[in-house]
């Protein structure tokens, strides 16, 4: 059984209640646009990342959508934060793919990046060392990856401080208070 140790961040005078402290390991991969994105070039900015693909029958597609409505949120509040998706089927989701999977969602692509271009492997690794979110590879027979639900809230200096349901739309408004508080 993991215990969690709740940390504190103070920011701008007000806490936030945090449940992680992971460094998020350095990474350069290709977005839906075919460009590329970098850890370095989130620093110094506030991002929120999830872990989807684009065939996935379940979890991704309540995720996804809580992500668009985290969005909406972010643009009303007029807040400088950046949504990273990490695709964990990098095979299937080309840049096009991607392109069309936001397209659907009605992303807003100038501060929300779909990701790919990378290994398999590297995504697991990614997603286990720096988030500690489950990831496998499909069950024989299945093209549906095993992977985590949550949203992670990461710092300007690359360190994931919270982690947040990806699939509960309550949580939102949490994630907004959170990010009102530290910005």
């Amino acid at each position: 059984m993991m215990f969690v140790f709740m940390l504190f961040l103070a920011a701008c005078g007000e806490e936030i209640e945090t449940n992680m402290s992971r460094d998020v390991q350095d990474f350069e991969f290709t977005t839906q646009d075919n460009e590329s994105l970098a850890l370095k070039d989130l620093e110094r900015k506030w991002w929120v990342a999830d872990f989807i693909f684009t065939n996935c029958t379940t979890v991704c597609l309540p995720m996804t959508t809580n992500m668009s409505k985290l969005q909406d949120k972010i643009n009303q509040e007029n807040l400088d934060v950046q949504l990273v998706s990490f695709s964990v089927d990098p095979e299937y989701d080309t840049p096009k793919v991607l392109q069309e999977y936001a397209e659907s969602y009605q992303a807003d692509l100038s501060n929300w990046s779909f990701l790919t271009g990378y290994e398999f492997l590297t995504i697991k690794e990614l997603s286990i060392k720096s988030f500690q979110s489950a990831l496998e590879k499909p069950p024989e027979g299945s093209n549906q990856v095993m992977h985590g639900t949550s949203f992670f809230l990461v710092n300007p200096e690359g360190e994931v401080i919270k982690r947040y349901s990806g699939t509960d739309p309550k949580e939102l408004d949490v994630i907004i208070d959170d990010l009102k508080a530290v910005s």
